[in-house]
């Protein structure tokens, strides 16, 4: 134990009481206000309560804070109470050291040597076999110090558990809601309350009795110089709690396995850029006299000109390195390489299950963790079939009505995001005729800076990407809170039924707001347009906003600028909002405290200044993102081989940042037990199956890979296979003379070359000419284009579920040496647990004789007992 001897002042900077032997648990801050009496008399009855149930309590006056107006109120949990909560909650803890071989070893683990860590980080404590803590049998578990045997991050959890049953009413009766540190911290009663960080993050603690595992977790884990080395897991588990463990075991994982997809994608890209030269419809496209000589119809009425279709020859160049034969590869690979990731981090789950002692954890959510809210707010009480006993429930004409109105309140949302992407698509549709009209057919009349690069449908398309992205980020921010208000209006059971409330909640909106817009260029953009003479409205006729068409490189390049704005600016947004928002925080708050020395800056006001860890923190509002991250991946993957390039970058970013921001940047949250991800393992399997399907639409309608290959095998003109006239045969023919006088452009918009000897204009379509018995209706060779793409579908559809499903079935979820142990460590749980009831049984027979013990069981004892002391002698 700490010098007890030490003085009120250098103990300052500690985690103990001014007597330097209890330990500080919890930290609860108040000030005096206008509403001071009331909040008085609160707080007055809730600390009786509090010590009425056992904890003991330490009051630092304002006169000895830094603002001279915060009180801050400290908790400690005698051996008595911390044993109690324990057994009631059922907290496994050691009974004996681990000694079943551990053969678990990874293959060439020596060239995993630079990337290890020490082994006292990865594994501060040695492996135990471990049994839900009984307080009658203190014996058989390993306790050698009494103080030391619950870790801090236990010991702060069983706090929160008091404090948030906790009542403060007089009457237990009467205002059964007057109870719990959640309301009296969104009342004002109380400020804030957390546990303490058990030191400074960049230096040890003085205490040598304190763990200092803070600074250890800053050292070998929260620097971006350590991005290359293993994540200290156990040690994280240890400080933080399994929750929050369980995110980074995810979030490693998950960059681990994006390596071996951005090494595949970068190879289909250099692949792209290697066979730049060898298209021949793209050199067909740039050729002054063969695109040069194709005159365009116009792509909106009034406002854009005639136009030649080598104007577009720098995005048919940069959509090959996008469209191309790899794209068809990279999409089936990337269909395997997400159940193999799936696959195996249920194995690495289920391997953290064991070591962690969460193999029983959802037996145990189930029977004890009811949310307090739920507790207070449901009154009707019923018979638990299971436990015997009585519990409060929600009527079902209650839940129906709440669910009904949370359902409507979520699909008022998601009708608000489908109305802004409308938006989004009629300020596309406007502004491309502006743009159109501005730019003419050269866009280096009047911008002179930027030359040939720009085209009014790259212009058009970046602007809408980035006022898409802002409208998302918005209508996030908004969500966010109407999420947690609805679910909350629900009133969820258990801990667990909240958050997979709320997770399908933020999933489904999410889906929906950050995937529209590239649902929309990748399904709906060019394929519902018409032809001149009888095109298609957005809305109608008279709205003059007719409908986008693709270029004649086709729409893949539009949807890879959309995906690379969306994920590259959230992605920088999520840092900047991780980090720096923090930091700055913090900064302003401790500047007046920053020059004092650590005597007189205490450790609570230390953590006082930091960011308040919310209730759901690290792993709700960053899972998501990093599952919208996972959907850019995977949904659209055969447009941008790059992604999963752009998602490892990020993610080893991710991985540093909200390791530093949680270690230096926000007070240390309440430890939280969880087994999985929990709901998002669901949504990542419901992802993973309609990847297969958005990437084979994808390649079929989006790409222009099926009508290449078509043209190819049936329509190529000669004898030998060649792609020669493949641009010419992709485009139908339209009489100018037929064009309605409403899609005709104004004379002053058509470009200087044009003039009455061009008679005909060309669109992308498959359509007989004028002239023809059949004019302007498809040809044969558009229903040989639709047949093909809907059996390449299908084939690799198949295809990839056949191989999906195979190896998930090869690949057993959890692993065989796992099974063996869990099997191994129960065994001997109940054979440690015998031999100990047995040992009780000599040790009460030795002591009080043969008296009040059943004859048999007496008589086989003391045979046991006669036979060990002969051995003895």
């Amino acid at each position: 134990s700490p010098n007890s001897s030490r003085t009120p002042q250098s103990s300052k900077d500690s985690v103990y009481f001014r007597d330097g032997l209890r330990r500080i648990d919890f930290i609860l801050s108040y000030v005096e206000d206008k509403d001071g009496e009331r909040k008085e008399e609160r707080r007055k009855i809730y600390e009786a309560n509090l010590k009425n149930v056992g904890l003991q309590l330490e009051l630092e006056d304002k006169s000895e804070s830094e603002d001279g107006k915060t009180y801050f109120l400290k908790i400690h949990t005698p051996w008595d109470v911390l044993a109690t909560y324990a057994d009631v909650l059922k907290i496994k803890v050691p009974f004996k050291v681990n000694d079943v071989p551990d053969n678990h070893e990874a293959p060439a683990s020596w060239l995993f040597t630079p990337l290890r860590l020490p082994d006292h980080v990865m594994h501060p404590e040695p492996d135990y076999f471990t049994s839900p803590f009984d307080k009658s049998k203190t014996d058989f578990f390993l306790i050698d110090d009494k103080e030391t045997f619950f870790p801090p991050s236990t010991r702060n959890r069983i706090v929160y558990y008091i404090l948030s049953r906790c009542t403060y009413n007089k009457d237990d009766k009467l205002n059964k809601d007057k109870r719990g540190i959640k309301r009296l911290l969104n009342n004002g009663t109380y400020t804030s309350a957390f546990p303490l960080h058990d030191c400074r993050y960049w230096t040890r603690s003085r205490d040598s009795s304190c763990e200092s595992e803070r600074y250890s977790l800053y050292r070998y884990w929260a620097r971006f110089l350590r991005f290359y080395k293993e994540q200290p897991l156990n040690l994280i588990r240890r400080y933080y709690g399994e929750k929050i463990g369980i995110y980074f075991a995810w979030l490693g994982f998950y960059t681990e396995m994006l390596f071996y997809a951005a090494v595949v994608g970068l190879a289909c890209f250099i692949y792209g850029a290697a066979t730049y030269h060898d298209a021949v419809w793209t050199k067909e496209i740039c050729d002054e006299n063969i695109g040069g000589n194709i005159v365009m119809c116009p792509l909106c009425d009034k406002k854009c000109g005639y136009w030649k279709l080598n104007s577009t020859c720098n995005s048919t160049w940069q959509s090959h390195l996008f469209d191309n034969t790899a794209t068809v590869f990279f999409a089936i690979f990337m269909g395997i390489w997400v159940t193999l990731f799936l696959e195996f981090w249920k194995r690495r789950q289920a391997r953290l299950e064991y070591e962690w002692d969460l193999v029983d954890f959802e037996e145990e959510q189930q029977r004890l963790q009811l949310r307090p809210e739920y507790e207070t707010k449901c009154t009707s009480k019923r018979l638990n079939r299971v436990t015997q006993e009585m519990e409060p429930y929600l009527p079902v004409t209650s839940k129906l009505a709440r669910s009904c109105l949370s359902g409507a309140t979520v699909l008022f949302w998601i009708s608000l995001i489908i109305a802004s992407i409308i938006g989004v698509i009629a300020y596309r549709l406007a502004v491309f005729a502006a743009l159109a009209s501005f730019m003419k057919d050269s866009p280096t009349n009047k911008l002179e800076v930027v030359g040939s690069l720009i085209t009014p449908q790259l212009a058009t398309s970046v602007t809408a990407s980035c006022i898409n992205f802002i409208i998302i980020m918005i209508l996030n921010f908004l969500y966010e809170r109407v999420a947690i208000w609805i679910t909350d209006m629900e009133i969820p059971k258990t801990h667990v039924e909240y958050e997979n409330k709320l997770t399908v909640k933020m999933f489904l909106f999410q889906f929906v707001n950050y995937y529209s817009s590239c649902f929309y260029v990748a399904f709906f953009k060019g394929k519902f347009v018409g032809y001149p003479g009888k095109y298609a409205y957005m809305f109608n006729e008279w709205s003059g906003l007719r409908n986008e068409e693709c270029d004649p490189g086709g729409c893949l390049i539009e949807l890879t600028t959309q995906l690379v704005i969306v994920m590259a600016g959230k992605q920088v947004w999520g840092n900047i909002q991780e980090a720096l928002v923090p930091w700055l925080q913090n900064w302003w708050k401790s500047r007046s405290a920053r020059s004092h020395p650590e005597s007189l800056y205490s450790r609570w006001e230390q953590d006082y200044d930091l960011q308040n860890f919310s209730q759901f923190g690290l792993f709700y509002e960053h899972l998501p993102l990093l599952l919208i991250q996972f959907g850019f991946i995977t949904l659209f993957v055969a447009s941008f081989p790059l992604a999963p390039l752009l998602a490892l970058m990020n993610n080893i970013l991710e991985v540093r940042v909200d390791a530093w921001k949680l270690t230096t940047q926000f007070r240390r949250p309440v430890a939280a037990k969880a087994h999985s991800i929990g709901a998002w393992d669901e949504i990542l399997n419901m992802i993973a199956i309609f990847s297969v399907v958005t990437n084979a639409f994808i390649v079929a309608f989006t790409s222009d890979m099926i009508p290449r290959l078509v043209y190819l095998y049936a329509y190529h003109p000669g004898t030998e296979l060649t792609m020669k006239g493949y641009i010419n045969n992709s485009l139908s023919i339209f009489n100018i003379s037929e064009i309605p006088f409403k899609n005709s452009p104004d004379p002053s918009e058509n470009p200087p070359w044009f003039s009455s000897s061009v008679t005909t204009c060309r669109y992308r379509d498959y359509r007989y000419p004028p002239g023809h018995e059949h004019e302007y209706s498809h040809t044969m060779q558009f229903w040989h284009i639709l047949a093909a793409k809907m059996a390449f579908i299908i084939i690799m559809e198949h295809v990839v579920f056949v191989v999906k499903f195979f190896v998930a079935w090869i690949i057993p979820d959890v692993p065989s040496d796992v099974k063996a142990r869990v099997k191994r460590e129960r065994y001997l749980i109940q054979e440690y647990l015998h031999n100990y009831e047995v040992e009780k049984l000599k040790l009460q027979l030795s002591q009080s004789g043969d008296q009040c013990i059943c004859p048999e069981i007496a008589s086989t004892v003391k045979h046991e007992v006669l036979s060990e002391s002969m051995v003895t002698d």
